[in-house]
């Protein structure tokens, strides 16, 4: 049948199962938003303050919820601020769609008003981008989208569409989508039962899960194996929840914020089963002194990451639950009993923090009053690595971050969309007060749709991790760090129609939660918290990870 550009773009996403539309109307755009209309019924629109606020809303939905996240956007400079939000996606491996509004065909090239080249700009932060130069090829366009967003390791996919494409005629047939490629077996079964010998082999064997494990929804496979060989499990940020926090087994994340038992089981294995992970520079220091004793078994989806960052002894390509299946039918029952003792005399133990605030007190009171079963969304610096050390994350998809672009001002977009796509769930924002500030505006849209976030501010009057860097590797020298005292929170989320308050200590904290949780509207509570305290331990830049800072170097 014969209808306009604008309704097959709309009929396609209906295809594919789309409930939620995250964007920003603009005039290149605005015959898509006039389809729009007649599908209020089945798809909600969710109109943010700023389009980066909209594709990290659609990066928390699909982080939250396994689905892929649809944003809008119009041209010139509405899609060039989706540019920050499509690269958080693309580093972190999430999926999403973003269709941009473009200049007619005609105008382009003619540096016609609004027009850029966004599929140029985004080329190098996208899966794929598609340019729309027929009304013919938008449904394939879209449809090969949502395949490449959700299949193998997921990503955005950007769709630019002319604005003559939206109001032509077109012929559409409505399609069934095809089945994404997400089930990769491994090839070679005889490798996988070396890789098992090699397991049954070890004496200090380590699994380093990351992020790829909660993508690949194989957090159980992951359990299984730990348990029934007895083997320590050690996180990186992008896959906390992957590995229950409060299992025996769990040593939390590793790296640069590290736990400190998590890095001196990594440095002192004998067998590292990397899974869904990429080996990033946060995680392993010094490349050279990375595991150095140890061999390394490297499991992904992904092949380019084989070797891209770390040497490996065994390299397994397939989808992380098809490969993880295979490994525990063959791996032995152990308990590993002198490795694992040997790691709990590694472990900090815990002291009294008392009643002023701190990094210590401060997500143990939110985990007292909330309980494990919420979605944490951060921003970035001091607060994000404290979330991740410090908050006992249990399931996945429960800890929405941004790890590889490390992005500020991504976390109360994706408290957003975590919200809207887990209607039924709280959902907390942790922010820092710089973080904060510079998407603070997404704050009308949690007013404007009722969202009951709780957004809780670290208030430390600094940019709190580039103050400390000042001051372990810069002399001291605080250069454009501390904030000035400017915002009144409570006035602040008054203006938006939400509730705040300043806290200072624990009682405080604990009833700023409890009013929050039991209210149905949006909340801004800032914590006030000593300005130097630090992120500790910590591995200084070109260090190996066992030469950590620990607390009492810090302060």
């Amino acid at each position: 049948m014969q209808i306009k550009g604008s309704k097959i773009i709309m009929e396609c996403l209906i295809e594919h199962k789309v409930d939620t539309i995250f964007g920003y109307p603009g005039g290149q755009i605005m015959p898509l938003y006039d389809a729009l209309y007649d599908y209020q019924d089945r798809i909600k629109h969710i109109l943010t303050s700023h389009e980066q606020g909209a594709t990290h809303a659609a990066d928390g939905y699909a982080r939250s919820t396994g689905k892929v996240g649809v944003c809008f956007a119009t041209s010139g400079p509405g899609a060039t601020n989706t540019v920050t939000g499509i690269a958080t996606a693309y580093m972190d491996s999430s999926p999403m769609v973003i269709i941009t509004g473009q200049v007619p065909v005609s105008l382009i090239g003619k540096d016609s008003f609004q027009e850029v080249d966004i599929v140029g700009i985004t080329l190098p932060i996208t899966k794929h981008s598609f340019f729309c130069s027929t009304v013919e090829e938008l449904a394939p366009n879209i449809r090969a989208a949502f395949r490449i967003a959700a299949s193998g390791r997921p990503g955005p996919v950007l769709v630019d569409v002319p604005k003559n494409l939206m109001v032509e005629l077109g012929e559409y047939e409505p399609y069934k989508p095809m089945d994404v490629d997400c089930f990769c077996p491994p090839a070679n079964l005889d490798l996988i039962k070396t890789v098992a010998e090699e397991i049954n082999a070890a004496e200090k064997p380590v699994i380093y899960a990351g992020g790829g494990v909660i993508i690949g929804n194989a957090a159980e496979e992951l359990t299984a194996l730990a348990e029934k060989a007895g083997i320590p499990v050690i996180t990186t940020l992008m896959s906390m929840g992957s590995f229950d926090r409060r299992n025996p087994l769990s040593l939390g994340m590793v790296g640069m914020h590290g736990q400190k038992e998590a890095n001196l089981a990594v440095h002192h294995s004998d067998l590292i089963i990397a899974i869904g992970a990429r080996f990033s520079d946060r995680v392993t220091g010094d490349t050279t002194r990375f595991a150095k004793g140890a061999k390394i078994i490297h499991i992904d989806i992904d092949p380019a990451e084989f070797g891209k960052n770390m040497r490996y002894d065994y390299c397994v390509k397939c989808d992380v639950k098809s490969g993880l299946n295979a490994l525990i039918s063959l791996v032995n029952p152990e308990e590993h009993i002198e490795w694992n003792q040997r790691i709990t005399a590694w472990k900090k133990k815990k002291k009294d923090s008392g009643d002023i605030l701190n990094s210590d007190n401060l997500y143990e009171i939110i985990n007292g009053v909330l309980g494990d079963d919420v979605i944490v969304a951060t921003d970035v610096g001091q607060h994000q690595m404290w979330t991740a050390q410090k908050w006992p994350f249990r399931k996945p998809r429960t800890f929405i971050t941004s790890g590889g672009l490390g992005t500020m001002g991504f976390g109360l977009g994706a408290a957003i969309g975590a919200q809207i796509g887990n209607p039924h769930k709280r959902v907390i924002h942790i922010s820092g007060d710089g973080s904060f500030r510079m998407n603070l505006n997404e704050l009308a849209t949690v007013s404007a749709f009722k969202l009951p976030i709780i957004s809780l501010v670290v208030k430390n009057h600094t940019l709190g991790m580039v103050r400390q860097w000042q001051k372990l590797f810069f002399n001291q020298r605080y250069s454009a760090t501390d904030l000035p005292d400017v915002i009144e929170y409570d006035k602040l989320a008054a203006a938006f129609g939400l509730s705040g308050c300043l806290v200072k200590d624990r009682a405080g904290l604990i009833k700023a939660l409890e009013d929050a949780k039991n209210s149905e509207m949006g909340t801004v509570i800032a914590c006030e918290i000593f300005i130097d305290e630090n992120v500790a331990p910590i591995v200084p830049p070109g260090e190996a990870i066992n030469n950590q800072l620990l607390t009492d170097a810090l302060v």
